[in-house]
């Protein structure tokens, strides 16, 4: 049986709570079980199953990852490093269009100045 002071889910799940201002009591019932079964989970003295996560997630508004991970959650991260190497990439296709603008500029003036 895991002890709360060693089931980091069960420890996400129960400041969740808190965060909301929820006793066991509220959250037992919008999640359709029993007072004892939530606090088993926040216990760590039931394992949760996928479906359980997804209700969970849902009522503290969260992602499933970021119960399970918290703070480490590798799919954040991934999305986290592939924005900031898009940003980077965009920064450096703006750059590349200015470039080009100058460029149109330039020939624009010089086309204009052959006409007068």
């Amino acid at each position: 049986m895991n002890e709360n002071n060693d089931n980091p889910l069960g420890r996400k799940i129960r400041l969740l709570r808190q965060k909301q201002g929820l006793n066991q009591g509220a959250v037992a019932a919008k999640l359709g079980i029993s007072i004892p079964a939530y606090s088993k989970i926040e216990t760590g003295i039931t394992d949760v199953n996928v479906s359980r996560l997804n209700q969970l997630a849902e009522l503290y508004a969260v992602t499933v990852p970021s119960l399970i991970y918290g703070d480490k959650d590798p799919y954040v991260k991934s999305i986290e490093e592939e924005n900031s190497s898009l940003r980077a990439n965009l920064s450096q296709r703006l750059e590349d269009v200015a470039r080009l603008q100058a460029k149109c500029i330039d020939l624009m003036d010089k086309i204009m100045s052959k006409e007068n």
